[in-house]
Parts: C-alpha cells; structure tokens; sequence
C-alpha cells in the first residue's frame, strides 16, 4: 500500500458515505475535474454536496438526466477535458446511455458517477433499484463497482488510486466515458454525529495538491509514413477533435484536393467545400477517380464521400489502430501520422481541375441561393457559418442542419464548429450546444450559436430550462421549423402511402411556445436581411425561421442541377 500522506488532520470524524464522496472528488480535482453536472437524487446526495463544496470545481445542475448527460457531453467536447456526471440510482442511469454511447463514438471523456443502492438492498423489490453493474456495456472505457465505504485502513489509498485510473482512462490513447457506481449507505449527509466513524487513517492527499498517482503522458506510436509521389490522391478531413493545420498544409505542400466536412474544422483556406455536389455529378467522378485517398477523423455525413472512397486504390487511416474509421472497410493502411512525399508538385493538373470545379460549383449553388425569395433551410446555413464573428462556436444539429452546412457552407477560419457526429442522434441537440458554449466562454471564446431543426429542439427542449443561479450561456438558439422531419423528403421513404404520418410527423409546434415555457427571449427571422441583427445579443434565447419541407427538398434538388449544368458544361 502506498505510504499515507502527511496530513494537518492526524484523524477525521465523518460519516463513510460523506468519507468516499469527499475523497473521490478531492482527487479527481488533484487530476484535473474542473467542471461537473448533477441530476438531483436522494442516493447521489455524498456526490452532489461534495461536488458543489469544491472551490475547484464549477458544478451544474439539470432536473433532466438526458439533458444532464448531453450537458456535460457538450462541456467535455469542447474543452477537450472530462466532465464529472452525477446520478441517483435506478432509471436515473439508464438517461445517461444515449448520451454515453455518443461519447463512444466520438471519443469524448466523460466521468460517469452513478449513486447506487448498498448490496443488501439489491434484489430485494428496493424502491428505486436496478442492477447496474456493467450497466453501459462496452460503450466505457473503464468501469468499477466502486463498493460500499468502510472505516478500515486503506480505503483512502483504494479510493483515491480508483480516482486516478479512472480520470485516466477518460483521456488515455482512445478517450472516452468511464463509468464508477458508488454504493452508498445511510446516512448520507453530513453532520450526523451519531452515524460518524473515526476514520483509521487521514482523508487527505498527497502534499502540494498533487493526484496520488502521477501518470505519464502517452506519446506517439511508429514514426511517420512518407506518402507516395502520387498525383491523384486526395485528403478527407471527416468529424473528430484534431488539428486540421497540418492536413491543410499536406493538400498545400502536395496540391492534392481536401474535402472537408463541416465538423473536421478544415473548411479553411483552399479546402474544397463543394465535394458534396461535385461528386454527386457522374460526370465529374468519372474523370476524378483517385489513386491514393488519406482520410481523418469519421468521414461519412455524406453517401458521395463513402462512394468515393470505394474507388480508391490505396485509402490511409491516419488514427490510432484502437479507434480508427472506415466505414466502408476500404483501409490499406492504418499509421499514426503521415509526412508528404518527398519531392512534391502541387500544380499539377489534378489540382487546378478540383480548385476549377470548386469555383464553377461554388458560383452555381451562391448564384440559386441569393434568387430565392424566401429564406430556406440551405441559405439559412451558409449565411449563419458567414456571419458568425471570429472567435465563435457553432453546434450543428444532426439530420438537415449539418447536411445543409456541408453543403452550402465557404471555406472560413475563425470558427469552431461542432456536432454529435459519433452516433448522430437529434437527442439533447440543446443540452449538448448549451454545454459546449459554456465551455467555450470559459475559455475565453466569443458568441456561441446552435442550428437545430424543429425535432431536435422540440426532443430536448428541456435543455433550455436552466434555474436561477446556474451558469447561463451567451447562446443563439436558431431553429428551423419545417414543421415535421425535412430529411425523410429527400430518402425512399418520399411519396408512398402513409409518409406524412410516420416520417413527416408534423407537430404543430410553434417555437414561440417553446421559449415562452422556457421563459426565453425569442424572435422570428423571416428574410435573409434580418439575420444579422437577429444574431446580436446575450443570454440564451431563441430564434425562429420558417421553412417549408417540399419547398426545401425541391431546392436542394435544384442546386445539385446547377451543380451539374455548370460543372458539365
């Protein structure tokens, strides 16, 4: 056991549930917990008055487990650093699941601590038990049943080391949610003499605030593959938390095209933001077919890009060998890093025929958007990614909002953006965006915006009920309100019998009402000239802009026709 660490308290009196909660959040601060969210619960309550005790620790509170966990998924996501999630036990855990399995997928660290019932209550008809060991499955990277605290020596070493592995393995080579289940004894708040134990060993840490284990940082694997001096190769730039630069300057140094979704935060410079359209056209892939693909991240929001990829003759995974994508099984390879090659020729004619085709398609889907008179889905995206300031974040929300992004969105630096792209579910879309722009101000960021669809905010509106006294954040809430489910008009499911009602699903739902149960400021944007004005301001409140499904799934259809004229003719 490792030696006990000085202490200027020689012995501690305190109840064994209070004890475990204390430790545990002492040293997950020690690891580096700054932010934390709790779902109120009567089990959870060691955890959730630990955690709001700490001065190092900024803890949020949701009435709404889903939105707790989406919350805290948007804190993680965006400062790149595990956020602490606290429940009661029962069905209380189960609400974290959607929001776990998208932290699997996309890689992001979550700390799960769910409060559970003591072993002699379990399978006994307890109020409010379930069995929750292993209850997320292989969605987590590291899970303990953390066990009932006692007052016997050793419990602080058990504790605290438990703390550190834990927080480790959020952040090891292959990120993500960790699950701890904390059983919990009566009593369980503090201050109960008559329940206390005198503690065999002290409760604090090691000297200096230090974490108990000190754990190296994890370097890098194998060195570098040195592409080969092709001319037809092609970098993709899919979702995920990386640093697009380097990619950005291999397209430059090599002169190969980078198509980059909106997600991959590549959208830079010369990257190539008409792909989506350029390989829908037959003509246009016919002549482009690459020799050698290099992909990043989780591409795939696109059905072009996943058929483009099958006709690559050599397709490298830069990603770590436990978590890497390839949705459709093409990888050769699979390396760490990549260098270019070593003579390089970047004007070659494959190059200027991408950068060509990226102007002609550029000008076709900019020329259809600004005739339109009424404000659609698709100009709605383009025109909000333009006009947020340098310095801001934007959340897209799964379905059509990243869609239209990706399809109409220029290439511009200054902006963050991001998605649940793991799982991309519409769930706690507004718990997520909240969680992120919160995270994004504390850092220092600018404005924050959210695009949703009318489901989306309509499934988490209770992400926008935040009480007095919580951290708020200075986000935009822009809907578009089709009034049902837009995606499903451009798939199979269009036209037969029934559409209306089981893939439409309109609701009726104007968003005022929403922002009024959520006590919001809300307003309604109608032309593209009252956009701009419309995204000033602070606070959480909420923005409006009415669109008509049939109207968008025929413009789409029209922008990829004068996609196709321009880049044929």
């Amino acid at each position: 056991m490792p030696p006990e660490p000085r202490s200027s308290h020689a012995r501690n009196t305190m109840n064994p549930s209070t004890a475990l909660a204390r430790v545990l959040v002492d040293e997950l601060a020690r690891c580096g917990l700054d932010e934390a969210v709790v779902a109120p619960g009567s089990r959870s309550t060691p955890l959730a008055l630990a955690l709001a005790d700490h001065p190092g620790i900024r803890t949020h509170v949701r009435i709404d487990e889903r939105s707790a966990s989406f919350l805290a998924l948007g804190l993680a996501r965006t400062s790149r650093r595990a956020t602490a999630l606290v429940c009661t036990s029962g069905t209380a855990a189960a609400n974290f699941h959607p929001a776990v399995l998208e932290a699997d997928q996309s890689n992001v660290p979550l700390l799960l601590l769910t409060a559970d019932r003591p072993p002699e209550l379990r399978g006994t008809g307890a109020n409010q038990t379930v069995d929750q060991i292993g209850l997320y499955g292989s969605a987590v990277r590291y899970f303990t049943e953390v066990g009932v605290p006692e007052a016997i020596p050793g419990m602080v070493a058990y504790w605290r080391s438990v703390a550190c592995r834990a927080w480790a393995a959020t952040t090891a080579e292959h990120p993500g949610p960790v699950h701890l289940n904390l059983a919990f004894r009566d009593p369980l708040v503090p201050g109960e003499d008559n329940h206390a134990a005198q503690w065999p060993e002290a409760l604090d840490g090691r000297d200096n605030s230090k974490p108990w284990i000190t754990l190296p940082h994890r370097s890098g694997g194998s060195a570098p593959l040195e592409l080969p001096p092709v001319e037809r190769g092609v970098i993709v730039c899919g979702d995920g938390d990386y640093d697009p630069v380097e990619y950005l300057a291999l397209a430059a140094r090599t002169g190969w095209p980078l198509l980059a979704e909106p997600t991959s935060n590549a959208r830079r410079a010369d990257a190539i933001s008409t792909y989506r359209h350029l390989l829908a056209c037959p003509e246009f892939t016919a002549g482009h077919r690459p020799d050698l693909v290099v992909t990043v991240g989780r591409p795939g929001l696109s059905r072009q890009i996943l058929s483009y990829l099958r006709g690559a003759s050599r397709h490298i995974v830069v990603s770590t060998p436990a978590s890497f994508a390839d949705p459709v099984r093409t990888a050769t390879d699979v390396v760490p890093a990549v260098d270019p090659p070593s003579a390089p020729v970047p004007d070659t004619g494959w190059s200027r025929s991408w950068h060509n085709a990226e102007a002609t398609a550029r000008l076709a889907i900019d020329t259809v958007l600004d005739r339109e008179e009424t404000f659609s889905e698709l100009r709605l995206a383009r025109d909000l990614a333009g006009h947020m300031p340098d310095g801001s974040l934007l959340f897209a929300g799964s379905s059509m909002p990243i869609r239209d992004l990706d399809a109409t969105m220029h290439p511009r630096c200054g902006a963050r953006i991001l998605g649940n792209r793991g799982v991309s579910g519409i769930d706690g879309s507004v718990s997520t965006a909240v969680g992120a722009a919160l995270a994004h101000q504390s850092q220092g960021g600018e404005g924050a915006y959210a695009l949703l669809g009318d489901l989306a905010a309509l499934h988490d509106q209770n992400g926008l009920v935040i009480g007095p006294g919580e951290p708020r954040p200075d986000l935009a809430v822009i809907v578009a309100n089709n009034n049902g489910g837009g995606i499903f008009s451009g798939m199979e499911q269009a036209g037969h019998a029934g559409f209306e009602r089981l893939f439409g699903t309109p609701h009726g739902v104007e968003m005022e009402r929403v922002a009024a149960m959520a006590d919001l400021p809300y307003s309604r944007v109608e032309h593209p000239s009252e956009l701009p004005k419309a995204l000033h301001g602070e606070g959480l409140r909420l923005i409006e802009v009415r669109t008509e499904r049939s109207d968008a799934a025929e413009l789409r259809s029209r922008l990829q026709a004068a996609v196709d004229r321009a880049v044929s003719g």
